[in-house]
């Protein structure tokens, strides 16, 4: 019997996956605790358009980031630090700062788990930041540490 799972069930499939399932398994444990539905005709329409939907939005979101992303490389972040004389900062420049810095500088939100910075920068310099906005779109963007 032909069943859509509504659940991920751990060695049968993923949610939205259509199966072949043994009659029995279908109708003495998938259907009566909603772990699956017939793939019949409605269902089937109901599942294609849920998939047509997710993938318009994937596509939005991707268009959306590499606007995003066009936008970082014309970027120079300036970012404020109290820095000693060798030019080593007191603390150091995180994520965080360079995401609260574009949301006050520029206007962009992006969310500091985006951000690839390998660790926390401690020189006075400028720095190639990359940010990964969305599968396969990283945007770039120079930071620029200047002491106060």
């Amino acid at each position: 019997m032909k069943v859509i799972l509504l659940q991920d069930i751990k060695g049968v499939g993923k949610k939205d996956q259509i199966i072949n399932a043994a009659d029995g398994y279908a109708k003495n444990f998938l259907l009566p605790r909603n772990l699956a539905v017939e793939a019949n005709k409605g269902n089937l329409s109901n599942l294609q358009a849920k998939q047509n939907s997710i993938q318009f939005n994937k596509n939005k979101e991707k268009e959306e980031a590499q606007e995003i992303a066009e936008k970082l490389k014309k970027i120079e972040l300036q970012i404020k630090v109290k820095a000693g004389e060798n030019g080593k900062i007191f603390g150091g420049v995180t994520a965080k700062e360079i995401s609260e810095n574009l949301r006050n500088q520029y206007k962009l939100e992006v969310d500091k788990k985006k951000i690839l910075l390998g660790e926390t920068i401690k020189n006075i310099g400028v720095y190639n930041i990359d940010i990964k906005l969305f599968e396969g779109v990283v945007g770039k963007v120079k930071v620029r540490t200047i002491s106060e």
